[in-house]
């Protein structure tokens, strides 16, 4: 997924009320991007990183900007704006680089689902196949040895889409949990226990009751997002 305005750099300065990020221009100049992400960032938004940034042309838009990609200090990019987990994704199932997923007709986005009034960020279906539910992921926290970790901070609403999923399972339909690996630095893919318990517990129910859970990486570069690999999704 190519992103659709060319990246400009700066050094990141801080993050702050969640949505906000101060940048420096080579000139130092001091502005503000706005930051599509509500997890934590761990190791993604250090003072001092680089970052790429795309412009709006929008003259509505409060902050013209966004924050799209970081650079840590072993050089490795990550792609901290979340919501081009799911455009990813599409595009590597539409050109069939997740085999599991391919052989449908149709490909749906945001449709409403399940028990707890909830949206599945991708549903396939055909005339001749059961309905699979995707639920796309974005891992972006890094901790020693190129080991992944989803989620960042406790999520409820990622509890909320765990449950959703089992109850897609046990009503005979395919139920995907699918991690898009945004770090260039992970290897591997793990459930959180330290950070969100409940999500662990919930991610290992899903896992023996048959809901399908794939990790693939994505290469992260100032022009685009691509998947490029499968990775490990390790036990909690």
């Amino acid at each position: 997924m190519k992103f659709s305005s060319e990246l400009k750099s700066a050094i990141l300065l801080k993050r702050y009320k969640r949505f906000l990020v101060d940048l420096r221009k080579d000139s130092g100049e001091e502005f503000t991007v706005h930051c599509a992400n509500t997890g934590k960032m761990t190791g993604c938004a250090d003072s001092g990183f680089k970052a790429y940034y795309s412009t709006s042309d929008n003259v509505k838009r409060k902050y013209p900007h966004s924050l799209e990609v970081t650079e840590n200090e072993q050089g490795q990019l990550i792609c901290v704006n979340t919501n081009m987990a799911n455009k990813v994704a599409i595009e590597a199932i539409e050109n069939g680089l997740i085999p599991e997923l391919a052989g449908y007709q149709k490909l749906t986005s945001e449709v409403k689902y399940g028990h707890e009034n909830s949206r599945i960020d991708i549903l396939l279906s055909s005339p001749d196949q059961v309905d699979c539910y995707v639920e796309v992921k974005s891992v972006t926290l890094l901790e020693t040895n190129g080991q992944g970790f989803f989620p960042d901070a406790e999520t409820v609403r990622g509890q909320k889409h765990l449950r959703e999923l089992m109850h897609i399972k046990h009503s005979n339909q395919r139920a995907v949990l699918l991690f898009i690996v945004m770090h260039n630095g992970i290897e591997n893919v793990a459930a959180a226990q330290h950070i969100d318990k409940k999500y662990a517990q919930l991610f290992a129910e899903a896992r023996l009751q048959g809901v399908e859970i794939y990790a693939y990486k994505a290469q992260v570069t100032p022009q685009e997002v691509k998947v490029i690999e499968q990775l490990s999704v390790l036990d909690t």
